[in-house]
């Protein structure tokens, strides 16, 4: 397959080459799982059951490993890649170095013909793989590629490519792949540049909405059934549904019922509020090793400005308690996608559908994928794709198991599949300290606490507060994955002040199931708990002023049915 690939030449937008190359390294795990899509799309996808969608994987083209090996050995940085230092420090001493001169002329060849925004994304060897997938580990960076000047354009593209060739070497990308059977040296960085999925509004480029979806759902609720699946909608960039923000989450198999809030005043409150743009307009302060240097995060408001919430935006009338589809009355907007998924005229909920069972049956595996649409012209990107490990296990749980003097956590809703009865360690949020305020401060004590338990192997069970992995610290945890990576299960709590929808994002979820990592979600004045008084009656080995750790003299049980989304953690005194 791959060696069928384009090699790079400046007809980017060439409808008949979408995919091409540069160099003669691997393509890396992401840029090969949008190959083996486009093969499908290609072989097995029917462009006649959804007549005037475009369902294509966007433009783009890939920088093979072998230039990221030059960039590194011509410029001398394997000391400074490998070294204990700041990730600014890396950045920036990637970014003094010279890109390899060979394929200098094909970056100023595309930036002169394209003026559109480009995401700059890591592809690594290891990235996606199924066993130990690395979702969400390295950068990507989206440029709005919109400069007069060729040069200019050329520099901030060159830019870009460095900050995600530094990003192999960043803390929270070796801090994971300790957590796995690799060496940071093992990994190889391709690069994708591709067109970012979207239109203009002023200053603002970005699509009408973006989605992940998966063809099997670990929080299977209501009539729904696990491989019905689950769909992750949000307006403007992805970045939302990715970082775990606010998204409206929904299953396939029963598009226009919404998820189990508790009123319709919470549901106003737990949907999104903001979205991401590609900042077209003013340049920002010059921050080449920030990945939001060019990103610009919008309001509902400015989103109706745009005319971006035909579709996808309901009106909340506080005095009768009720919504109403679409933005002609006045009233609080909410994005519950409802018009959208009951369109004809936009069948996106069937098309996300047979879009994932043809790819899942083509790969052999259930799918998650990740998308964006326009709707004028209406248009399906396909970002990304890679298979998910879902457990076949069978574990019962009766009603005595759950209800038993010795169960110290029960949850009702549970992401896995299983039995494990070889940890003795829990790392645990105190109630009492936990603030919103202080989560960047945790997720820090967290991290520390992690390289101690992963240098020892010992496998531990986290609790905190909120969602963990948000990208908004008055969400929960701003965790990476990487600070947390020795957890076995995740147990994450919500409180009277922090009771919003338990979060799906993708990056997060994806390693959590390759890693077969459970996740319990233990709702406020429900039937889920956690036995503090019992957690804060053991050995204490490491006690910190946000955090605590507590070992055991005999290991816990820990049972997952997956079926019905039911665990629970048990001790054997």
């Amino acid at each position: 397959m791959e060696s069928l690939l384009a090699p790079f030449d400046r007809t980017f937008f060439d409808p008949s080459q979408r995919f091409k190359v540069i160099g003669t390294g691997s393509l890396g795990g992401k840029a090969h799982g949008l190959a083996v899509i486009q093969d499908i799309l290609a072989m097995s996808w029917d462009n006649t059951s959804f007549p005037g969608i475009d369902v294509s994987i966007p433009s783009l083209t890939v920088i093979r490993t072998d230039v990221f090996d030059a960039f590194l050995t011509r410029n001398e940085l394997h000391k400074i890649a490998y070294a204990d230092e700041d990730d600014s420090y890396k950045a920036y001493a990637f970014q003094k170095a010279a890109l390899p001169a060979e394929i200098l002329g094909d970056l100023r060849a595309l930036v002169e013909q394209v003026h559109t925004p480009l995401a700059v994304r890591s592809s690594s060897l290891l990235e996606d793989a199924l066993s130990e997938p690395f979702a969400g580990v390295y950068e990507t960076k989206m440029i709005p590629n919109n400069q007069p000047s060729v040069d200019e354009r050329f520099r901030r593209l060159s830019e870009a490519v460095k900050f995600v060739y530094a990003s192999t070497f960043f803390r929270s990308a070796r801090d994971y792949v300790r957590a796995t059977s690799h060496r940071t040296e093992d990994e190889k960085m391709a690069v994708i540049l591709q067109e970012v999925v979207g239109s203009p509004v002023g200053d603002r480029f970005y699509p009408n909405v973006s989605g992940v979806a998966r063809s099997y759902n670990f929080y299977a609720m209501g009539r729904a059934r696990p491989e019905d699946g689950v769909v992750s909608l949000a307006l403007g960039l992805g970045k939302t549904i990715v970082d775990g923000g606010k998204c409206w989450t929904y299953s396939p198999a029963y598009p226009t019922i919404a998820p189990p809030y508790r009123s319709s005043v919470e549901l106003v409150k737990s949907t999104q509020s903001t979205f991401w743009a590609v900042n077209m307009g003013k340049p920002p302060a010059y921050d080449p090793i920030n990945e939001r240097e060019y990103l610009v995060e919008g309001t509902l408001q400015d989103a109706e400005e745009d005319g971006r919430l035909q579709y996808i935006a309901s009106t909340y009338d506080p005095a009768s308690d009720s919504r109403t589809p679409g933005t002609s009355r006045v009233g609080i907007r909410v994005l519950d996608f409802s018009m959208l998924l009951a369109s004809r005229e936009l069948p996106v909920n069937q098309l996300v559908r047979n879009i994932l069972a043809v790819c899942a049956e083509s790969v052999g595996a259930p799918l998650e994928a990740e998308f964006a649409m326009t709707f004028d012209p209406p248009r399906f990107g396909f970002l990304q794709a890679r298979p998910m490990v879902v457990s076949q296990a069978e574990v019962t749980l009766t009603e005595a198991d759950l209800r038993s003097d010795r169960t110290r956590i029960r949850s009702g809703t549970v992401l896995g599949n299983g039995i494990v009865d070889t940890i003795s360690d829990i790392v645990y949020v105190k109630p009492e300290m936990f603030a919103t305020t202080s989560t960047r401060a945790i997720a820090d004590e967290l991290a520390d606490l992690n390289n101690v338990l992963t240098s020892s192997h010992r496998p531990y069970i986290l609790i905190g507060f909120g969602r963990w992995g948000s990208a908004d610290p008055f969400l929960g945890i701003p965790v990476a994955w990487g600070q947390i990576s020795g957890a076995q299960a995740i147990v994450e709590a919500s409180i009277p002040d922090l009771n919003i929808d338990f979060s799906q994002g993708s990056h997060f979820f994806h390693n959590l199931t390759s890693f077969h990592v459970s996740y319990f979600c233990i709702r406020s004045g429900g039937s889920d708990s956690i036995d503090w008084q019992w957690l804060q009656s053991q050995r204490i080995v490491n006690d910190r002023k946000f955090t605590r750790h507590i070992t055991l003299p005999n290991p816990l049980t820990l049972k997952v049915d997956g079926r019905s989304g039911t665990g629970m953690v048990a001790s054997h005194e």
